[in-house]
């Protein structure tokens, strides 16, 4: 609902919307009580969980790739005998010795068979069940802040040009987009405070919303490389986390790999490792506190395609790192890849329902209710037993 505040800060922010970083993700805060953080990264594109951790030791999966996935043997990380990280997240490998990163895999949200990439992504981050149409309308990071005691605002700019619905609802909750040009010359800033003087919630919004914008571009600025964008949001995430902010999202995009995915795939490893080594290291002693959940709304299928690549699926991995993480190994069981193990004869078969995971985390790190878990922040949902995904 845009409110004469709202429109102010958007209309303010976005005005100077430019190139300077061309990151399309928004990334949204809220505070929570205590000091457990959370961050989830969405991960959009369906990522192919079989390719970020190869299941080289399964026997069939040479049957099914060719090019891709091939393990070890290309330069991937052994990483228990059966599985091995892909190499572009080598630099994620201390986290993994340090038992910092773990993941499941062969998970999904209830979601099948159409493998439309908006359904898929609006249904895992409502957190409602198969029918993206009939769902919940808000997140399940929103409800969530309903189920805990003191969880406040504590940023409220919503200017990206893709919306977050995980953190989207009645609960307050604030959004900034990363890299704004705020195209505002000095003497302009200046006119804009003396018109909001006399007007105390104008004078701090709009101050407010110059000070975040200049931070968030200086940040920008400072960063180098081809993994810029994604280390700018994981500073101000990491920033915003060091001070009253519990629980931070922003998404990754880039993981719809139809034709060459050894190829096509690059940017989108690299941004995702940058990202979690910027939240460990901006976090500091803070890391030991913090988990980090990276998900997609599905798998790739299980054969190559003619094209180097792979077609939407279902089944895919979820990611953890952090402090809290019992990490260091595979925190589920796995499928098998043989004709009669594939759903329906062509994806990773999904043991486990991503939300299960997420509404655990939720649990171990902010002790929300199992009721409100399964009833609320998860409507329809079957907790079942404890995954142990956290120490």
């Amino acid at each position: 609902m845009w409110s004469r505040r709202l429109f102010l800060k958007s209309g303010m922010l976005t005005a100077g919307v430019a190139a300077a970083v061309p990151l399309t993700s928004q990334i949204a805060f809220a505070t929570a009580p205590g000091e457990n953080r959370l961050v989830v990264i969405i991960l959009r594109g369906a990522m192919d969980g079989m390719d970020l951790f190869q299941p080289y030791g399964d026997p069939d999966l040479r049957n099914l790739r060719e090019t891709i996935s091939l393990g070890p043997e290309q330069g991937a990380h052994d990483l228990d005998g059966f599985f091995a990280l892909h190499p572009e997240l080598t630099p994620l490998m201390p986290l993994w010795r340090a038992g910092e990163l773990g993941f499941v895999p062969a998970v999904s949200t209830p979601y099948r068979d159409k493998r439309s990439h908006f359904d898929g992504q609006d249904l895992l981050e409502a957190g409602t069940g198969a029918d993206p149409q009939r769902g919940e309308r808000d997140g399940w990071l929103n409800r969530l802040l309903h189920s805990l005691p003191g969880a406040v605002s504590e940023t409220a700019y919503s200017v990206g040009r893709e919306q977050m619905r995980i953190l989207a609802g009645s609960a307050p909750a604030r959004s900034w987009a990363p890299a704004i040009k705020l195209q505002l010359t000095p003497q302009a800033q200046r006119l804009l405070q003396h018109v909001y003087h006399e007007d105390p919630l104008f004078r701090a919004e709009s101050e407010e919303a110059m000070e975040i914008a200049a931070q968030g571009l200086q940040q920008a600025r400072e960063e180098k490389g081809p993994t810029r964008e994604a280390r700018a949001v994981a500073r101000f995430a990491a920033d915003r986390l060091n001070g009253e902010t519990r629980i931070a999202t922003f998404s990754l995009n880039g993981w719809d790999s139809h034709v060459r995915q050894s190829r096509s795939l690059l940017k989108a490893l690299q941004n995702l490792s940058a990202a979690i080594l910027t939240l460990h290291e901006e976090l500091g002693a803070n890391w030991s506190r913090t988990t980090v959940l990276a998900m997609t709304e599905f798998g790739r299928t299980v054969r190559e395609n003619g094209a180097g690549g792979t077609d939407h699926g279902t089944g895919s991995a979820l990611l953890l790192a952090g402090g809290p993480v019992r990490g260091g190994r595979a925190l589920g069981e796995w499928p098998g890849l043989g004709e009669g193990d594939l759903y329906a004869g062509r994806d990773l078969m999904p043991l486990d329902d991503v939300r299960r995971h997420a509404a655990w985390t939720l649990r171990g790190l902010f002790g929300v209710p199992p009721h409100a878990l399964e009833t609320e922040v998860f409507p329809g949902l079957d907790l079942g037993s404890d995954p142990r995904l956290l120490a």
